[in-house]
């Protein structure tokens, strides 16, 4: 038996989850969010828990177990207080500011970069060098972190670059440092 999959998911005040044939919708105080999911597993409402069942037990039913417990958690925690990644600009003249939703980056090449973000994720800079991301969709959300941090990948030797904020940069000494 999947652990994850066999842990019920824990509906809070104010979200409903509505299960049709091929589809789960999850609706809460912060949107709405929709996965179709496979027939190999059963998904049911009970009281105020979603339980995730596998119909039997093939491997792809196995797989497919834990995966939509876990993409059906992550729904009801996204609709409820949704999720965010911080990203940290390093290097002198590097800088991000924000435009209706327009992401201006200036880092270090001859012109700026524009980066258009969606309409479902949300973009903050504290001060011009912290750009916050925020959104109700976790892959949505990390896909755009990674899209940013790949204009300007931190480097090794001097830390230039664009990182997570909880991600280290394992540091080399140049040539000069022997």
């Amino acid at each position: 038996m999947s652990r994850i999959g066999k842990l019920p998911i824990d509906l809070p005040k104010g979200v409903t989850v509505t299960i049709s044939e091929t589809l789960v919708t999850v609706e809460g105080p912060k949107g709405k969010e929709m996965q179709n999911y496979q027939p190999q597993v059963g998904i049911a409402v009970e009281g105020d828990s979603v339980i995730v069942t596998r119909k039997n037990d093939s491997k792809k039913a196995r797989a497919y177990h834990g995966l939509y417990r876990q993409l059906i958690q992550n729904m009801v925690t996204g609709v409820t207080t949704g999720f965010t990644r911080t990203l940290l600009i390093n290097g002198v003249g590097y800088r991000a500011e924000v435009k209706d939703n327009i992401l201006l980056l200036n880092l270090g090449y001859s012109n700026p970069i524009e980066f258009m973000v969606s309409d479902d994720i949300r973009i903050a800079c504290e001060g011009q060098s912290k750009v916050i991301i925020t959104g109700i969709n976790k892959q949505r959300v990390g896909q755009t972190a990674a899209e940013i941090r790949s204009l300007r990948p931190p480097e090794p030797y001097k830390g230039k670059g664009i990182k997570y904020d909880n991600e280290t940069i394992k540091r080399k000494i140049g040539k000069s440092g022997a």
